[in-house]
């Protein structure tokens, strides 16, 4: 990835996600941190040498317990080689693609190291957008469900007093983005002094948006002595210095190659005059979604807003997401895509990174990707979990030369197709 802020960020986006430092915010709908509801235990037994597995990997009672009600029964390949290492409290770089289980691989070993007995924050995972913050949280909540973590997020958008309160009740592990975490140590809410395991997710992400000096600042505020371990797509020049500073001799776990696909992504690319752009994809929505839902990505904030405007005008149901709205209206718009109400959603890379966004049947890189990681990430947010989906690339006059270097990646698994604008011509 491109270590150079895109326009995207260097806007309004960019402030947005820094997370204003006011000391006066507009209270928002988002629930408060809390810990999961109390329910019963499921019914799980012990090996024959009374030990408890999540498939070959030994765990806790109460942790088969979680795994046994999330309805996890195998590790993925990256949690079961992560797992293991993080359980031993060895720094890990774990490099693998979205949708491969990153989360519960630092999530479980997180847990399980948790002292009970120990004060204070002990585990601090940072994330790069408010979603994926809340997203972390709320998978690390279920994993600890029984063992009975508090677990709080700490995010820009939501209201500051409700995290005080809950980080003065005690937490075991914060989630955060950058820029609210360095607003709570500056307001002596939140103290790092006792954390000894520290995860940098989607860390790729974090240095794009430009927090590393906001990174930097955090990990000066923990002990020298703890486990940092770092999750990845992408492993560019910048993220290898921020492994060389701060991990110490930490294992390189790679799963999958850093440009492989989705196996059942069907790549398609249409070569599209710029002037007919909105026409052809308003065509192709309304002609060839079939009930899916389409997941579209632009570079920037205002390029959201145009389109979403345009494909209203063309009667098509279409919401935007950015980083520029607020959190309640990011809120909303993401629970009417998942709930189905709404196929058609605009948004830009940043707001849509670490997304759980399932039964996406088709992506849409209205924006030519900028890189092949973009492209990769992008793509990837379809064909999920195994089930069938494609990837649709527009191509205009002035984006020959990136057609190319993506169809040197990825030869034949990229077809040409003709837009509906154009197949009576």
């Amino acid at each position: 990835m491109s270590e150079t802020k895109s326009s995207d960020v260097a806007g309004t986006e960019a402030a947005s996600i820094s997370e204003t430092k006011a000391a006066a915010e507009t209270p928002t709908q988002q629930r408060p941190p809390r810990q999961q509801p109390s329910q019963a235990r499921p019914n799980v037994e012990a090996a024959s040498d009374g030990a408890y597995y999540f498939g070959s990997l030994a765990v806790s009672y109460d942790m088969a317990c979680s795994l046994s009600s999330m309805g996890y029964e195998n590790p993925s390949p990256v949690q079961e080689q992560c797992i293991p290492t993080m359980l031993a409290g060895t720094d890990v770089v774990g490099q693998a693609m979205t949708g491969t289980g990153k989360t519960a691989a630092f999530g479980i070993p997180m847990v399980e190291r948790v002292d009970m007995d120990r004060q204070g924050v002990q585990g601090l995972v940072l994330a790069p957008t408010r979603e994926l913050a809340v997203q972390v949280r709320d998978e690390i909540a279920k994993l600890s469900q029984f063992k009975k973590l508090r677990v709080v997020a700490c995010y820009g958008g939501q209201t500051i007093t409700t995290q005080i309160t809950a980080l003065e009740r005690g937490a075991h592990i914060v989630v955060g983005t950058p820029g609210r975490l360095l607003d709570h140590l500056s307001r002596r809410t939140l103290s790092l002094a006792n954390v000894n395991m520290v995860v940098l997710d989607e860390a790729d992400e974090m240095l794009d948006i430009g927090f590393l000096p906001d990174i930097e600042r955090i990990l000066r505020q923990t002990p020298k002595a703890r486990q940092t371990s770092l999750f990845s797509a992408t492993m560019h020049a910048a993220m290898r210095r921020i492994v060389h500073r701060h991990l110490q001799s930490p294992e390189w776990i790679r799963v999958g190659g850093e440009v492989e696909t989705a196996p059942k992504v069907k790549q398609v690319y249409f070569e599209v005059w710029d002037k007919d752009k909105v026409k052809g994809l308003s065509g192709f929505l309304q002609t060839q979604l079939n009930g899916g839902k389409a997941l579209l990505f632009r570079k920037t904030q205002i390029g959201v807003d145009r389109l979403v405007q345009s494909l209203q005008r063309d009667r098509i149901a279409v919401e935007g997401i950015h980083g520029g709205m607020t959190q309640s209206m990011r809120s909303g718009v993401m629970k009417s895509f998942k709930d189905g109400r709404l196929k058609v959603l605009v948004a830009t890379n940043v707001a849509a990174r670490g997304l759980d966004i399932p039964e996406v049947s088709h992506v849409i890189n209205y924006d030519m990707p900028q890189n092949m990681e973009e492209y990769i990430h992008r793509i990837g947010r379809t064909a999920r979990m195994e089930a069938d989906g494609t990837a649709i690339t527009f191509v205009t006059e002035w984006d020959m030369e990136m057609l190319d270097m993506i169809m040197d990646t990825v030869g034949d698994d990229l077809e040409r197709g003709t837009l509906p604008l154009y197949e009576s011509a």
